[in-house]
């Protein structure tokens, strides 16, 4: 059962109390003591940024909120400090909390989301040394905040939670078929309709890539529709949302190492995982605008009837792909599935897919790679958003010159460039199989982290859920 968020114009009598406050003019309640109020003032004469006062009946915290540079760094702040404040309530064994802002801002709901994010656990598949966390009420009062925006939130944070339980998941319980079912039951619980294709179907539909990738596995490939469409959208075209969905990565005949790589690859769907708790978030919260998610999904195999570098495939637009490598299979089904959303005619389309290891590299953990051709006022929203949620988006160039990385000398592509520029000249090739304004997220530095990282945690993070609902949803503002 995920952490509740609820609110409260005032405290309940004798709550656990988060009280944040400014560190130059704290202003603390009239009941603190003489005793209680010199404490403070000494804490913070130390800089001390959490204070715990014990008043037996409840527990008192003072959370000072940071100093930063921008409104977004101090935001981002606070979501940390939400991290740190988990650790004393963990240890006191605290069930509830209510927290008090004091600084005339909104700093409740951001350390809400920190304290909310950090509390994530996966510990579905331990059966000894189990330890759920206490926490499981979160209350935001004050007037800063309203009940429908604390709702709103707790439905975002439950998508990030979705996303990284997905993710988590290992593919011994995630096949293809297995993700898909998932993926109807939550539109069931959501709201949301979706509409499985089989192997047939996806054979019918002539998805070249999709059905290359599979090739070698036991289980069959799934492609997957989710639609969220209101009564009175406000937008004629959709916006599309495609994910990544190879439910697990061996490299195929192009076999990957094991360590700290292959041992890792169930993450491998985690831009599928990302559409799947954006079209939860969307669709709890009602936006008002028409969104369809597209996930294609199989594992990469090495079986008997595997793909091989040096195949020809006809792709679902019809272009032919000659196959370099296997483990530059993501391109392939993505490609596919791009070539299926010309149908619906979108207004925007973003695909989100843990994709090369070049954009990892470039990057690191600390931000997300982004390329397209929608141009410069969605990148810049886009942008605006990512410095939001602090999943920053670093742009690349998708220049003309870069088509000649993929082109092949028997086929109409390639789908591995040089040792140069290999995050760019992925996004070149899916650019090949779109003719609407889309934008490449590159995820494979942030989706997956193998050390605890302050909120995000370790292993999935649920990147991208945050990113996209708060880009569409000031869209639909």
């Amino acid at each position: 059962m995920p952490t509740q968020l609820k609110y409260s114009a005032t405290p309940g009598k004798n709550a656990d109390i988060v009280l944040i406050v400014q560190a130059a003019q704290p202003a603390l309640p009239d009941d603190f003591s003489k005793e209680e109020a010199a404490y403070v003032q000494q804490q913070l004469g130390q800089q001390a940024k959490l204070i715990s006062l014990n008043r037996y009946t409840h527990r008192i915290y003072v959370v000072v909120a940071p100093e930063a540079k921008t409104e977004h760094a101090a935001h981002e702040a606070l979501r940390q400090a939400g991290y740190n404040l988990l650790k004393h309530l963990k240890a006191e064994k605290v069930p509830s909390v209510t927290l008090v802002d004091t600084t005339g801002s909104r700093a409740s709901l951001y350390l809400a989301e920190g304290l909310f994010l950090s509390n994530f656990q996966f510990q579905k598949y331990k059966t000894k040394d189990v330890k759920p966390s206490p926490l499981d009420t979160i209350v935001i009062t004050g007037s800063a905040a309203n009940e429908q925006e604390v709702q709103e939130l707790q439905h975002v944070l439950e998508a990030v939670h979705i996303a990284r339980e997905l993710v988590n998941e290992p593919h011994s319980h995630q096949t293809a078929e297995q993700f898909s079912v998932q993926l109807e039951e939550l539109g069931q619980q959501a709201g949301f309709r979706t509409d499985v294709l089989d192997e047939i179907k996806i054979q019918s539909l002539k998805m070249g890539g999709l059905l290359a990738v599979n090739q070698g596995s036991e289980d069959p490939p799934t492609f997957t529709i989710m639609e969220w469409k209101p009564e009175q959208p406000q937008n004629d075209k959709p916006y599309v949302l495609v994910g990544k969905g190879v439910v697990y990565d061996t490299g195929g005949l192009s076999l990957k190492p094991t360590p700290q790589s292959m041992d890792f690859m169930k993450s491998d769907m985690a831009g599928a995982a990302a559409v799947a708790g954006i079209m939860y978030a969307i669709a709890k919260n009602k936006l008002p605008l028409h969104v369809i998610g597209l996930v294609p999904a199989t594992d990469n195999r090495p079986g008997g009837k595997a793909f091989a570098p040096g195949d020809v495939i006809t792709m679902h637009n019809g272009m032919t792909v000659e196959v370099m490598n296997t483990d530059a299979e993501g391109r392939l089904l993505l490609a596919d599935a791009l070539s299926f959303a010309q149908r619906y005619h979108p207004a925007l389309v973003f695909d989100l897919a843990t994709l090369t290891g070049a954009a990892a590299r470039a990057v690191g953990k600390e931000g997300l790679v982004a390329m397209g051709n929608a141009g410069d006022e969605v990148m810049s929203a886009l942008k605006k958003a990512g410095e939001q949620v602090h999943e920053r988006i670093v742009e690349f160039p998708l220049w003309d010159e870069y088509k000649k990385h993929i082109e092949s000398d028997i086929a109409d592509l390639k789908n591995l460039g040089g040792a140069d520029a290999g995050a760019i000249s992925a996004g070149k090739f899916l650019e090949c199989f779109t003719n609407y304004p889309w934008v490449h997220l590159d995820i494979a530095g942030v989706a997956f982290l193998h050390g605890e990282d302050s909120y995000r945690g370790k292993m999935a993070t649920g990147a991208g859920v945050r990113l996209i609902y708060h880009y569409l949803r000031a869209l639909a503002q």
